[in-house]
């Protein structure tokens, strides 16, 4: 029972060294394309009516995550089953795949060099890459908002939550975690396309990031005492700002960073052409600056490192009571 824990710190070191292996098919990268396949299929089979794009949803979620989920479960099974150090090196490949600590940090450090350099446009392709909104247009303080938005809540989604689902359920519930937040990312859109296509999708994203975004948000502020930021404004914002944002769970850690670094984040925004008005998050004690990309990456490392430490010591705490 202690190989999933062992599996997973070893799958976190490798996460923090490496990153994504671009010259590798990734498993989520599948996934977008497994989402990608069944979303053409089912919108063949059913009508483009209301009802029809609803139950069309719910069939895309039952198919990817019970092939998400399932298929490396099986993996995992005949690797054990054949050798229990096979096991753990499979289980911990899987973990280091289903971490993006070390990528996010990659991603978001192209976006600074470009601006570093003052090429805006390169910029704007960058965080492109990392965002969902539009980007065409955005000036400099746009992009490092747009980038530390992203870096703060994805410490969540690509760091502290598929931890704690592995943690609780292993392998198999990290997969289902990031087969849930994939299709959240990619029909999970309050566009007259995935209004209603990708509700399910999105509601059970909500559901299950409901847990790790606060517990992402908490980690992050007792992070800020490590990288000398403002705590208490960290913890002010928090409170104040937490539910500023469509997502029940996205402003959590935004309103974090937004305080620890003084500076005003998110607001309106375009997607898909369209101007969305939204919340700000924080206040602006002092202006963005390029700088706050590095910054925003040192808490994002710090909360993971606190998270993994958090984890491993209450699933080791827990075995050890039921042994």
């Amino acid at each position: 029972m202690y190989y999933s824990l062992i599996a997973l710190g070893i799958g976190f070191v490798l996460d923090l060294i490496f990153g994504d292996p671009y010259f590798l098919w990734h498993p989520i990268r599948l996934i977008g394309n497994l989402i990608a396949f069944a979303e053409k299929i089912l919108r063949r089979i059913f009508p483009a009516t209301k009802r029809g794009e609803l139950i069309a949803g719910i069939f895309l979620v039952i198919i990817v995550v019970t092939l998400s989920t399932g298929i490396p479960i099986l993996i995992l099974g005949l690797s054990y089953h054949w050798n229990p150090y096979m096991g753990v090196l499979v289980e911990s490949i899987m973990c280091y795949q289903l971490l993006a600590t070390k990528s996010l940090k990659v991603e978001s450090m192209k976006v600074y060099k470009a601006l570093s350099k003052g090429e805006l446009e390169e910029g704007r392709q960058a965080v492109s890459m990392i965002v969902g909104r539009d980007t065409a247009n955005l000036t400099e303080s746009e992009i490092v908002k747009a980038t530390v938005e992203t870096v703060a809540e994805n410490t969540s989604d690509g760091s502290i939550a598929p931890m704690l689902f592995m943690i609780i359920a292993g392998v198999g519930g990290g997969f289902f975690y990031k087969a849930v937040n994939t299709m959240d990312s990619m029909v999970g859109y309050k566009n007259e396309k995935y209004i209603n296509f990708g509700k399910l999708a999105a509601r059970l994203d909500d559901v299950l990031n409901y847990i790790p975004a606060r517990i992402s948000a908490y980690l992050m502020i007792v992070s800020t005492i490590f990288s000398k930021f403002n705590t208490k404004n960290a913890w002010n914002i928090y409170r104040r700002d937490r539910y500023n944002h469509a997502s029940p769970n996205s402003a959590h850690t935004e309103s974090v960073v937004a305080g620890a670094l003084e500076v005003q984040l998110a607001g309106d925004a375009h997607y898909f052409g369209k101007l969305y008005p939204k919340k700000t998050i924080g206040d602006g004690i002092r202006s963005v600056e390029c700088e706050d990309i590095k910054r925003a990456n040192l808490l994002l490392y710090q909360t993971a490192c606190l998270g993994i430490i958090l984890f491993g010591v209450m699933k080791f705490a827990f075995l050890f009571w039921i042994m």
